[in-house]
């Protein structure tokens, strides 16, 4: 059989790196330690390192989760560089000069708004989550239950535990072959993506006290500042999940959340549920995504992050207005049980 691109990169190199996104989620997260699992039970000969922006605790029920490192050693050089879950080389944050540095160079994901930066590259922009796209160029027979148990973690959080449109008939099927190795779902999914800390929970409903709705009620908005997160004594990755609360308010097509990075400088995430395209939102300024989940960074005050955003939200609102408007005044003119 012919060997896949994951296989063909593999062949004569002795060091390979890892690499994910900056902020990492559930699925970049299980991803890469998918990838680490799999070469370490399978090309043990590999001397494999894993780099990522710190991970949450959350995922430390992963196996190998101990072994990811979070600062880079820039002496090191890699024969080859794998990057996962990432659009983008500015998606790599400080790991950027690893990947630049690498003899060869391998790109494996799934967002659309990737264009192919590394030398090789694979991406399944139709694939519910990179780990989806991973499990397709592993050898299924070869699965651990550990990697396995990093696949679906994978998979449930880029799916919203399998509730988003991108969940296909082959991510079920994925699912349940993983399903097969004897993993406690239950658990996953509820210590993973839906169990949360006390201070989780005070951010969530302060987030949610203080959004406010705009687009005549079309879109929801909120934010976190520094100075919140200092007083809870709270992380970025305490904010997960605010994003997809805001997004299931009633009447809501759009949300926005950011918070502070710095000052004057805001993490933004945006999430859709019928026709907005959110990834063109991102993608205008510098980020990406998906259709309905996408994100990017974005300089100024709160209201001039929302302000700059509201522009290209309103837009695209006009425009899915103004087609179903066309299409109801077509339908009205041919008249009832015309064609």
């Amino acid at each position: 059989m012919e060997k896949n691109i994951l296989e063909r990169s593999l062949e004569g190199v002795t060091s390979v790196l890892l690499l994910g996104h900056i902020h990492p989620d559930g699925d970049c997260v299980g991803t890469c330690l998918a990838l680490y699992n799999y070469l370490a039970e399978q090309e043990p000969q590999l001397a494999v390192t894993l780099y990522l922006d710190n991970p949450a605790g959350k995922f430390s029920y992963l196996r190998y989760f101990d072994r990811i490192r979070t600062e880079a050693e820039p002496e090191m050089r890699f024969d080859l560089c794998i990057t996962m879950d990432s659009s983008d080389r500015e998606r790599l944050g400080r790991f950027e000069p690893c990947f630049a540095a690498a003899g060869r160079t391998l790109c494996i994901d799934h967002h659309r708004t990737n264009r192919g930066f590394a030398e090789k590259n694979y991406i399944l922009p139709e694939a519910s989550s990179c780990s989806e796209v991973l499990y397709g160029l592993l050898d299924e027979e070869k699965i651990s239950r550990a990697t396995a148990e990093c696949l679906y973690t994978g998979i449930i959080h880029d799916t919203g535990v399998f509730k988003f449109s991108s969940t296909s008939r082959r991510t079920m099927e994925i699912a349940g072959r993983l399903m097969e190795r004897g993993l406690d779902c239950a658990r996953i999914i509820d210590d993973s993506f839906y169990r949360k800390t006390y201070v989780q929970n005070q951010l969530l409903g302060r987030a949610l006290l203080e959004s406010v709705l705009f687009m005549d009620g079309r879109c929801v908005f909120s934010a976190i500042r520094q100075k919140d997160l200092d007083f809870y004594g709270a992380g970025s990755n305490d904010l997960d999940g605010i994003i997809d609360q805001l997004r299931i308010t009633e009447g809501v097509e759009c949300a926005v959340f950011i918070y502070e990075l710095a000052p004057d400088e805001f993490k933004v995430s945006l999430r859709s549920n019928e026709y907005l395209d959110v990834s063109r939102i991102a993608a205008y300024f510098g980020g990406g995504g998906h259709i309905h989940a996408a994100g990017c960074t974005m300089q100024g005050t709160v209201h001039d992050v929302l302000n700059n955003l509201s522009l290209h939200i309103e837009a695209q609102i006009r425009a899915h207005d103004g087609a179903c408007e066309a299409g109801a005044a077509d339908a009205g003119q041919k008249g009832p049980g015309q064609a």
